[in-house]
């Protein structure tokens, strides 16, 4: 007797069930089938097709002898560190800002969230036009009379990845400043009132309430953008190309090289692999540290 109204009520919840977790399988299952192709590909002598056979660690070696690699790597580590940064700072900025209940709130909230709307290759062929000596910002300053103004940092070898950086952060500072201030409007009211009571300035309760109460949101804002930053493609593709030269070069970009126009799949897919390891060593402590998180909330 029991049984029965369970039996009926899952199979009133079936066509649930099938609509989340088919898709689910099956991009979980297209995910993992692909990562084991690569990593099997990035072990055999494959050029411009698979094929069987067995070299070992020669693929991983060559990669990272290439000049390539090293000078994307090395872009990696600053652009990535440069743009969680500011990325961080800008939108608790902003959110820190649209939390005080200023008029216009909406609209300002709506803008802050408008480039991350666009898609990366919009966003990069649209600072390509501003960030272009000849036509964008130096352009038109230099035609308001200020003629020794320069800001050609995008055919500067040495400045060009900072143009990446000033991309990135302008698109995805408004997904930063939704978290945050989703995790301002939680905060309860009345810590910051007994707060107040205790003579804190606003200095003070931000640094002492507020902010320890965010902490679980800043290390997912992190980590999201961390991951965006290794598997950063389109944006630099469209807005540098990699250049001036190979200045710009980031790690999928390495990848798109030994893949597509050098057609040396073993070594591509062996980037790839070191790609995927690089993100790997982002989300397995993100996922240790929420599953500890997860585990004390549990025991209180």
């Amino acid at each position: 007797m029991s049984t029965r109204p369970a039996t009926l009520d899952t199979m009133r919840r079936l066509p649930e069930y099938l609509v989340i977790w088919v898709p689910l399988l099956l991009a979980a299952g297209h995910l993992i089938s692909f990562a084991l192709w690569t990593i099997w590909v990035s072990f055999t002598p494959s050029t411009l097709v698979p094929v069987t056979g067995w070299v070992g660690l020669r693929n991983y070696n060559a990669v990272l002898a290439t000049r390539n690699w090293n000078i994307a790597f090395d872009n990696l580590l600053l652009f990535g560190t440069a743009f969680v940064l500011l990325s961080l700072l800008m939108g608790l900025g902003l959110a820190i800002l649209l939390d005080q209940r200023i008029r216009g709130e909406n609209v300002l909230r709506s803008i802050f969230l408008y480039p991350l709307a666009l898609s990366f290759v919009v966003t990069g062929t649209a600072w390509s036009w501003l960030l272009n000596p000849g036509i964008g910002i130096q352009k038109l300053v230099n035609n308001l009379g200020w003629t020794s103004f320069r800001f050609d940092w995008l055919i500067d070898r040495d400045m060009a990845i900072w143009t990446i950086v000033i991309a990135a952060v302008w698109q995805s500072s408004g997904f930063a400043m939704a978290l945050f201030l989703a995790g301002l409007r939680s905060v309860d009211a009345d810590l910051v009132k007994a707060a107040q009571i205790d003579g804190a300035g606003p200095l003070r309760i931000y640094r002492r309430v507020i902010l320890p109460v965010l902490w679980p949101i800043t290390v997912t804002v992190v980590v999201i953008q961390l991951q965006f930053a290794i598997t950063t493609f389109d944006l630099v593709r469209a807005l540098t190309g990699g250049g001036p030269g190979i200045a710009t070069q980031l790690p999928a970009l390495v990848v798109y090289d030994f893949m597509f126009q050098r057609g040396l799949l073993g070594r591509g897919a062996a980037a790839a692999v070191l790609m995927l390891l690089t993100l790997l060593a982002v989300l397995l402590p993100y996922w240790a540290w929420r599953y500890v998180q997860h585990r004390r909330a549990s025991r209180a």
